[in-house]
């Protein structure tokens, strides 16, 4: 169980050959689908699959919030977290 909405994009492929998966963060009920903006991009160093994290609005998470929000996973893998500022 997550503690927070983790998803994928359909129709797309990422280095695995599964959809690219992703973090939502901001919304906090259950949902089956989801329009938003890829805040950033964790980049995993060793593993071949990379991770979005999507929001509402651009901006809304800093590096340091989106890497408190998805520790419980991330903590796993060596990291750097990408974001567009």
């Amino acid at each position: 169980m997550y503690p927070l909405n983790y998803g994928y994009l359909p129709g797309t492929i990422a280095e695995d050959g599964e959809e690219i998966d992703a973090y939502l963060v901001g919304e906090f009920k259950p949902l089956s689908e989801y329009t938003g903006v890829v805040i950033a991009v964790i980049h995993r160093l060793n593993d071949r699959e990379d991770k979005l994290v999507v929001a509402k609005r651009p901006n809304q998470y800093s590096a340091e919030q989106v890497q408190a929000l998805t520790e419980f996973q991330e903590r796993f893998f060596d990291f750097e977290i990408l974001t567009v500022e």
